[in-house]
């Protein structure tokens, strides 16, 4: 049943102070189809919810009635069979009315689960998708509160708006109509002081309306700072550089400018819930007023006052919130056109419609021909909106790779080195088409990676990167993302080969052991390690190492060489070079410089030819000094 007073109805507050540009937003076309389109699976349940709002809205317009006729055929004339005949169907329409709100609620509540439901799984489904240039631009923040909030907010419009307007209306009509039956004077009366009611709301509501549009950008402020400053390298960085004190009192004075509005808030809603309630009151005193003195003159009945003033609360309400009825609709459609914004976002890497399986039993070919390569532009695969810009960056991205081109034989270890910033992780992410090439092909056994699915090719390519990316979750865990379906013999299996298998059954837990966020509870060597053996389980066809062996100390480096020796047995390796070691037992070396193959060839070739691999050898790999197992220690070359 509806809200009873015009003093007690939060839900017409919160609808005054949603964002005023909303109600001046032009939305998509199509937005309406594409919700109805969502709503579509629960048709049954939202037919059945609007009856139950529409017996809800007829069961809330007949207490007001049998009050006056109580009062009128009972306790004027001290009738007490129908005194207690109409108490009794008024207790009656509040048990049955409290049942429908419960059945009500029912089906709002699996309506709107089921939309954050689909939504939710539509939007991550999605944005799994998109290629990782996506990721490197959108903040992390803004692309949660797609998921969260936004669908959410979606949800509440939709089930809330939706029935509140509906609800609203039938309130308003069947009202009217009961009021009209009982007394067309005080109706018309009711009628001419209701604009003086909808006023106060009108003045208020701009207000509330900017005051809480700056809420919501300083939460979301202090949720971003929250968000990076609570990460591992975050509150790292915060400790390293001493700005703790900085960082408490920049979260203050932001925490403090959203009490400050809290209590301007408050008290703007106190002034409009005083001045709604005042002016319903003084609307009630002029019925009484009026109606007092057709009673005295015998027009209308005091059963009819008393069901015309309880009609009054029903009325006025409504005709409020109907007001704002235009904010309402746009914030539901705007909530979901912002979640259809991210589902509107095409990958701009996905599986040709006619892509084939890539199907591998061993070692296999790597090809690179003629390929040209440019970042792409924010436009082409981020929304600003989630950028926190206005206007996308659409200038085009220079140059990386010219013109790039090479060969890798099935079984053969491909080193590439170079300078920072020559092209050599841009070319390891184009073989699991993290990125797609511009011009020319990158070939895996002889089939262009644009012509393969996503799946099969990267059941082909494993990766190891400088950081391996540690889920916060158990070892296990970590390992089984490779292959759901290992067994704890298998797991072993791959932990010996990586050189780590001892040092996990030395913990507590061993493989239910959690590595913490990002792999920060290991070492940098034993998270590499840990990434190997994440690799063998794995067992792709081609190894890509980019930066493996970057930073670690020559303990570390050694074990995770050893581990290195294990994984690249029987497969195709691109490796981007940083120890001479590595170098050394190349099959063939290019050497990147500003996005070209300068020099190819193997170690002891490219140092007699002289140029640039000469340079790099004499400036960064002439101080080597030995380390375990023989092999040679030098600064990266990248």
């Amino acid at each position: 049943m509806a809200m009873g007073g015009p003093g007690g109805n939060w839900q017409m507050m919160r609808g005054f102070m949603r964002d005023p540009s909303v109600s001046r937003q032009k939305l998509k076309p199509g937005t309406v189809r594409r919700v109805a389109a969502f709503a579509k699976p629960y048709k049954r349940e939202l037919r059945w919810f609007l009856l139950f709002v529409l017996i809800d809205a007829v069961l809330g317009v007949i207490p007001p009635r049998l009050t006056g006729a109580l009062i009128d055929q009972g306790l004027v004339p001290k009738d007490k069979r129908v005194v207690l005949t109409l108490a009794g169907v008024v207790a009656l329409i509040a048990v049955v009315d409290a049942g429908i709100g419960l059945v009500m609620r029912w089906y709002s509540a699996r309506i709107g689960e089921g939309l954050i439901y689909d939504l939710r799984s539509a939007v991550f489904s999605h944005v799994q998708r998109q290629p990782i240039a996506f990721f490197t631009r959108t903040q992390t923040g803004a692309l949660i509160s797609r998921i969260n909030s936004d669908v959410i907010g979606a949800q509440q419009a939709f089930t809330g708006t939706l029935s509140g307007v509906i609800s609203n209306l039938l309130t308003v009509v069947l009202t009217l109509v009961s009021m009209l039956l009982l007394s067309w004077q005080i109706t018309l009366l009711a009628l001419v002081v209701a604009p003086f009611f909808v006023i106060p709301a009108k003045l208020m509501a701009p207000r509330l309306q900017s005051m809480t549009r700056e809420s919501y950008s300083l939460n979301a402020e202090m949720s971003t700072t929250m968000t990076e400053r609570f990460g591992v390298a975050g509150a790292l960085l915060v400790k390293l550089f001493g700005r703790l004190p900085d960082e408490e009192r920049e979260f203050r004075q932001r925490a403090r400018r959203v009490a400050d509005i809290g209590i301007k808030q408050a008290m703007y809603v106190r002034i409009l819930f005083t001045a709604l309630t005042l002016v319903a009151a003084l609307a009630t005193a002029v019925v009484y007023g009026v109606g007092g003195l057709l009673v005295v003159s015998g027009t209308v009945t005091v059963g009819t006052i008393v069901a015309m003033t309880a009609y009054l609360a029903r009325l006025y309400g409504p005709l409020t919130q109907l007001s704002n009825v235009q904010v309402d609709v746009m914030t539901a459609l705007v909530s979901f056109e912002r979640v259809f914004e991210v589902l509107d976002l095409a990958p701009s890497i996905d599986d040709a419609p006619d892509a084939v399986s890539l199907e591998v039993t061993g070692p296999v070919p790597v090809e690179l021909v003629d390929v040209h390569f440019r970042y792409p532009t924010a436009a082409e695969v981020s929304l600003a909106s989630l950028e926190s810009v206005a206007v996308l960056d659409s200038r085009p991205e220079q140059q990386v790779l010219q013109g790039v081109s090479f060969r890798a034989e099935a079984g053969e270890m491909v080193a590439l080195v170079g300078p920072s910033g020559a092209g050599k992780t841009t070319i390891t992410s184009l073989l699991t088409r993290m990125y797609d090439v511009q011009q020319g092909s990158v070939r895996v056994n002889g089939y262009d990676v644009r012509e393969v699915t996503l799946g099969s090719l990267r059941s082909a390519v494993g990766v190891v990167t400088q950081d391996a990316h540690m889920f916060h979750d158990s070892v296990r865990a970590n390992l089984m993302y490779a292959r759901p379906e290992a067994s704890d013999a298998q797991l072993w299996d791959a932990l010996d080969q990586a050189q780590i298998g001892d040092l996990v059954r030395s913990l507590p837990d061993q493989l239910d052991t959690v590595v913490g966020e990002r792999g920060y509870r290991l070492s940098g060597g034993e998270k590499q390690r840990l990434a190997i053996a994440r690799l063998l389980l794995k067992a792709p066809a081609v190894v890509v190492l980019d930066e493996a062996t970057a930073h670690l100390d020559s303990e570390s480096e050694a074990a995770v060489q050893r581990a290195l020796a294990t994984a690249l047995v029987g497969r195709t390796s691109i490796v981007i070079a940083h120890r001479l070691s590595t170098v050394r037992d190349a099959d063939q070396i290019l050497v990147i410089d500003d996005g070209r193959v300068v020099q190819r060839g193997t170690h002891q070739e490219l140092l007699e030819s002289g140029g640039l691999y000469s340079e790099l050898y004499l400036t960064q790999f002439a101080t080597q000094e030995p380390v375990e197992g023989g092999h040679a220690y030098a600064e990266p070359v990248d």
